[in-house]
């Protein structure tokens, strides 16, 4: 059966064995990985796992209870209704219940390509090699993944959507006597993934980053590559721009204020995701913040019935559990500016707001972050994987990784923004298949808190 079949099937199932007012929602997905690794410039690990998921919410007499299957035959489908069916007259009653979706087309996508979704090993370790042999015999680390999506929904409603997607990303590092330079790309096409480029940028900054000084603690000017920002636009989502916890109080985000600087724009973009959520809502793109405005938050149809909005189509088995979150939330680029070759160890995204930085520094990456004050949004993590001073526009020498305990809004905040970079980089997600799309930003203050030790 086809997935669009299977998922009616189920609703049928329900039908015949709860009865008529029982309502539901199925969700039939397939998931396709692969995953080229290397470590010590070689290949180590070629695995690919393809799954299919049937999984059913059912709201009957007031409860609500869900349950899913990986067994798609009729026996499977069968059993999976009625677990479904006994797990509800087992639960509270769910008094925030929201409903279902009404029938509503989904949009019709081109962007899905065939050759990504049949990507094989052979494709995957030639943009392995590529960038073994660009990074010029240092050590390299890493992988090259593809992967398909492919998936239906339907419910007692009469809702019934489905849709595929591709993508492709890498993620690798060159290390130099002990030191790490890093090198992403998403996309939804592994023709866009360019090994060489990726280990030549990943090369450079390796060299670059050896002989590290210490600076101290303070605040600095900073201009942080896309792989940093991707940082700041996924806590921002997940904590700012998430539904329940702005209706709950628990979000720093105020409707309709200008919170940010007016060269902000944020929107979620879901392209090259099927093209609905896990309650069948069809995915458009959200605007969170418009030149400096927040415009929006994410909803899924539980927390939008709490707020008293609709929902955004951000339904997820996180959002159940922690709020519904932006899918692939991104950041508009700046003006153009001219292609530039790389320059040591700054990305071309980066040279022309590194070019205007009077003192300052330039910062890579950053991980291990963690939420200190979640209303503020008051975060604290690492840099990681190179930082540079910066004096008179040119990068003078390396400095050594930093801790930072940084309020997120407020480094965006009016006035903060000195530049933002002309191409934005789409970087992978901790999540196969999504990614964060932001640009290079120049802000004027980052609190740097000590050494990567303290």
């Amino acid at each position: 059966m086809s997935e669009l079949t299977t998922a009616g099937r189920v609703v049928e199932i329900v039908r015949a064995k709860a009865g008529a007012a029982a309502q539901a929602e199925v969700m039939v997905h397939h998931s396709a990985e692969a995953l080229t690794r290397f470590a010590n410039s070689a290949i180590h690990q070629n695995v690919a796992d393809a799954t299919t998921t049937v999984r059913l919410r059912l709201h009957l007499d007031g409860r609500t209870a869900t349950s899913s299957t990986t067994v798609t035959d009729g026996a499977g489908l069968e059993s999976l209704v009625e677990r479904t069916i006994a797990a509800a007259g087992l639960t509270p009653v769910d008094e925030a219940w929201a409903g279902l979706t009404a029938p509503t087309p989904a949009a019709d996508r081109n962007g899905f390509d065939e050759a990504t979704a049949g990507a094989g090993p052979a494709e995957r370790a030639a943009r392995v090699r590529a960038f073994v042999d660009a990074a010029g015999g240092l050590e390299t680390a890493g992988y090259c993944r593809t992967y398909y999506r492919s998936g239906a929904f339907a419910n007692s409603a009469g809702q019934s959507v489905s849709g595929q997607a591709a993508g492709a990303d890498m993620d690798g590092i060159a290390r130099d006597n002990g030191v790490d330079g890093v090198a992403r790309l998403a996309g939804e096409r592994i023709a866009v993934l360019d090994g060489a480029a990726l280990g030549a940028r990943a090369a450079a900054k390796a060299r670059a980053a050896g002989r590290a000084a210490e600076l101290p603690p303070g605040r600095y000017e900073v201009v942080l590559e896309p792989d940093a920002v991707s940082d700041l636009l996924n806590n921002l989502s997940t904590f700012g721009f998430n539904g329940r916890a702005f209706t709950r109080g628990e979000s720093f985000a105020r409707l309709g204020e200008a919170q940010f600087d007016p060269a902000v724009t944020v929107l979620d973009d879901p392209g090259g995701l099927l093209p609905f959520d896990l309650e069948g809502t069809p995915l458009r793109p959200l605007t969170l913040i418009d030149g400096g405005t927040t415009a929006a938050v994410t909803h899924d149809r539980r927390s939008a019935a709490e707020a008293g909005a609709a929902t955004t189509g951000h339904a997820s088995t996180i959002s159940f559990v922690w709020g519904p979150v932006a899918h692939q939330p991104s950041m508009r680029p700046g003006p153009a500016t001219a292609a530039s070759a790389p320059d040591g160890p700054v990305a071309p995204s980066a040279r022309p707001l590194v070019a205007a930085m009077d003192r300052g520094l330039l910062i890579t990456d950053f991980w291990y972050t963690r939420v200190l004050d979640q209303k503020s949004l008051v975060i604290t993590g690492l840099t990681r994987n190179g930082v540079w001073l910066v004096e008179g526009g040119e990068v003078v020498g390396a400095v050594g990784n930093m801790r930072f305990t940084q309020n997120y809004p407020q480094a965006l905040g009016p006035g903060q923004v000195a530049g933002v970079g002309g191409e934005g980089v789409p970087i992978p997600d901790r999540w196969a298949g999504h990614r964060i799309t932001v640009p290079a930003l120049h802000l004027r203050s980052w609190n740097l808190t000590g050494n990567a030790s303290g």
